[in-house]
């Protein structure tokens, strides 16, 4: 979406505690409100990862996962809807008015991409606005296991990238699928709910579809897909049974599917993935899911010890010969104890591994990876014995979520 790059803008200090600065205060500034292309840049200055617009609020940008006010004054209905409807085109506002919220995305000239949703409440409009940088980081900046880059060399089957929303599963993929535009020559096709990252032809050729804009649905644009000579597809979120269904059915009719959900741990993924089956079709699924799995990436962003910025914790499944037996035979319980024993030779790690390196390298604190461990005895227990995972030295996650921050 074109916007103007005159637009006026005042240089943001880089503070991250109390309310941030930055911006014109219209209200000291007769005549002049506060612009859209104001509010993005400090959100960019400031290296936030999302602006929130909503009524009787000043503006607020989130910085390391806090949300932090600006220093303007709180906006009413007619300004929400002023900042919010600056950046829609006349289909988009349609769309908005129809369904009550709305999904897209848009670039300002010089700044960043974002992607935003937007929506109702209480009867007038509100906004979430994420940024998504034009640059893709390589494997090296985000500092991404090597089993990352080793998946994507597979080809064919199903690879997935889960985490909460803000874990940084978009920038893993987007770092992934640059790889192989980077270094195969084939063709990657990308059914996305907005277009996120932009994509260049490489040695690749790719093309990117956005729901609305470029298909009426994800299943109408999952079934077309095989007949469009794809050897790469990306699924931006197997949200429903159909999209599931229409991932593994690619997967194995020989081609390389990436596709994120929203679990939080390599087990629960499988779960969810057989669950939204019905019952009497489960039995096949697990032995399809069985064949086509690749590789399960379980990302979380936390905090760093130092406060500056938030550090990747990683579980990570490779399906050898005996997790594919027990995904066949119903027994992925057992498959996290799989995972304990399979780091040296297949790369494996369990969360509570990795949130045990990052603790034994200092790169965030005893008590938050108690917090966030779903087994916590476990974790203790690894403590203090010094059993911790393969967590890679230096972790660069604070550029992972510097870049998008998201999904």
């Amino acid at each position: 979406m074109e916007h103007d790059p005159t637009a006026t803008t005042v240089p943001a200090s880089r503070g991250a505690t109390g309310a941030a600065s930055g911006l014109v205060d219209p209200a000291r500034t007769p005549g002049m409100g506060v612009t859209m292309h104001q509010l993005l840049k400090t959100l960019v200055d400031q290296h936030g990862t999302d602006l929130h617009l909503t009524t009787n609020s000043p503006p607020q940008i989130r910085i390391h996962g806090k949300m932090v006010p600006l220093q303007v004054p709180a906006l009413g209905p007619k300004e929400t809807k002023s900042l919010v409807y600056s950046v829609l085109t006349d289909v988009q506002k349609q769309r908005f008015e129809e369904n009550l919220e709305l999904d897209f995305s848009f670039g300002v000239k010089g700044m960043a991409r974002f992607r935003a949703n937007i929506f109702f409440q209480r009867g007038a409009i509100a906004g979430a606005f994420r940024t998504i940088p034009w640059e893709i980081r390589s494997f090296a900046s985000l500092g991404l296991p090597p089993i990352a880059a080793q998946l994507c060399d597979k080809p064919r089957g199903l690879v997935l990238v889960t985490g909460p929303t803000g874990s940084g599963k978009s920038t893993t993929l987007a770092a992934m699928l640059d790889k192989i535009n980077s270094e195969r020559h084939e063709h990657i096709v990308t059914i996305e709910d907005p277009i996120e990252y932009l994509h260049s032809h490489k040695a690749c050729l790719i093309n990117q579809r956005e729901l609305h804009a470029d298909t009426k649905s994800f299943p109408r644009a999952l079934r077309a897909v095989l007949r469009q000579d794809p050897d790469v597809v990306l699924i931006g979120e197997m949200r429903d049974l159909e999209t599931i269904e229409s991932a593994l059915r690619i997967a194995e009719t020989g081609h390389l599917t990436f596709g994120t959900l929203h679990t939080n741990s390599a087990s629960q993924t499988i779960n969810r993935i057989i669950d939204v089956f019905p019952p009497h079709q489960q039995s096949q699924v697990r032995a399809q899911l069985s064949l086509v799995l690749e590789g399960i990436l379980c990302q979380a962003l936390l905090p760093r010890a130092n406060g500056q910025g938030r550090v990747l914790a990683m579980e990570i499944l490779v399906p050898n010969s005996a997790i594919r037996n027990l995904i066949r035979e119903d027994k992925v319980h057992q498959i996290y104890s799989a995972m304990q024993v399979g780091q040296m030779r297949y790369g494996m790690q369990t969360f509570n591994q990795s949130l045990g390196s990052l603790v034994a390298t200092r790169q965030i604190t005893r008590e938050l990876a108690l917090s966030m461990s779903s087994n916590p005895d476990e974790l203790q227990e690894m403590l203090q014995r010094g059993a911790v995972g393969l967590q890679p030295t230096g972790t660069r996650a604070s550029e992972l979520t510097s870049t998008v921050r998201r999904k």
